[in-house]
């Protein structure tokens, strides 16, 4: 049955495969408690809530007995740090520069689901990242990789790039075993990264990750983090891309996931000049719409600070009395990095 349902979520594109009990680990659960109640969570109040289906798949649903992991590989075929040389440009995280991966996974997560009940039997349920799920430590379980560093899951194949997605199913399949740690005393994630969110010890701190600065934190951000940022306008890959292991990953053959052209090393001028109409037309099925044009801007004026190039501060001090709040304080920060004070 096992072999029958991996050779299935090959054949629908998806890349790795592992199985693995839908029993809770008491260690997620006391993870997930020390993380909430430092306060690392930040602005993500969800985290706090429903702490029971995050950490324990039978409490989200009784019935289920195992859990599919699924797979997708998105390394990409081109350096993904190049774009930090260019101060004029903006840096998108590799998994937001082609089409949001959540519908293409989603997809394919529904095919095989309607296949394994129309010939297995059984009930389950599908789901991809925006559910309580504890997708990581599932997939670490199953055998698809092991808990890097980075706190993200890493794969002797396929290195640091795996999209993942699950399938809740009742039928009980034997698990497979779990991948062992292979990081041993490597710290090129942790030293990698801009903000020092990292440990050294598997915990983060994504009140200091420009990942989740950009995108989950709404307002004004730190002063002594905003030149750190560099021209990250969206997301960071830096602590993926310096993990030793990805010098094994194929890069993804994937459509979905190719780069749009506009998405690759954006003008931070261009993307300062688009209204809200606009923005919502150029980021139409992207992951990056969800931020929202406000929030996009206020990065885009960040990384102008950032950027040395004084010939964009006319720009960055035309919307220095914007009615939006972390606009209008962005833009000031930055003309005062391109200007003086």
């Amino acid at each position: 049955m096992k072999q029958r349902i991996r050779a299935k979520a090959l054949e629908l594109g998806f890349d790795a495969v592992g199985f693995a009990s839908a029993q809770a680990d008491p260690q997620w659960r006391a993870a997930l408690d020390q993380y909430v109640a430092e306060g690392r969570h930040g602005q993500m109040g969800w985290m706090a809530e429903r702490m029971d289906h995050r950490t324990d798949p039978q409490a989200l649903w009784a019935e289920v007995r195992t859990v599919v992991v699924l797979g997708q590989n998105y390394a990409p075929p081109y350096p993904p740090m190049d774009n930090l040389a260019h101060g004029e440009r903006g840096t998108i995280s590799v998994y937001a520069r082609g089409k949001d991966y959540h519908d293409t996974v989603k997809k394919r997560l529904k095919a095989l689901g309607r296949w394994m009940v129309e010939s297995l039997g059984g009930d389950l349920k599908v789901f991809v990242d925006t559910a309580p799920v504890p997708e990581k430590p599932l997939a670490a379980r199953s055998g698809l990789g092991w808990r890097g560093k980075h706190t993200n899951v890493v794969s002797r194949r396929f290195g640091s790039w795996l999209f993942l997605g699950e399938v809740y199913t009742t039928l009980g399949l034997e698990p497979d075993p779990p991948e062992a740690d292979h990081c041993g005393s490597c710290r090129a994630c942790v030293d990698a990264c801009p903000t020092a969110a990292l440990d050294g010890e598997g915990r983060i701190d994504p009140r200091r990750c420009i990942s989740y600065l950009t995108i989950e934190h709404k307002g004004d951000i730190d002063d002594d983090l905003k030149p750190l940022l560099g021209n990250r306008i969206y997301g960071c890959d830096d602590c993926m891309a310096a993990c030793p292991w990805n010098k094994f990953a194929p890069a993804t053959a994937e459509p979905d996931f190719m780069p749009r052209m506009e998405l690759q090393a954006p003008r931070l001028a261009d993307l300062a000049g688009l209204d809200d109409a606009t923005f919502r037309q150029v980021f139409s099925g992207s992951p990056i719409k969800r931020v929202g044009q406000g929030r996009m801007l206020r990065n885009v004026l960040l990384a102008m600070g950032n950027s040395g190039k004084a010939e964009l501060a006319p720009l960055a001090a035309s919307y220095g009395d914007s009615e939006d709040t972390q606009v209008a304080q962005a833009a000031r920060w930055a003309l005062r990095r391109l200007q003086g004070p």
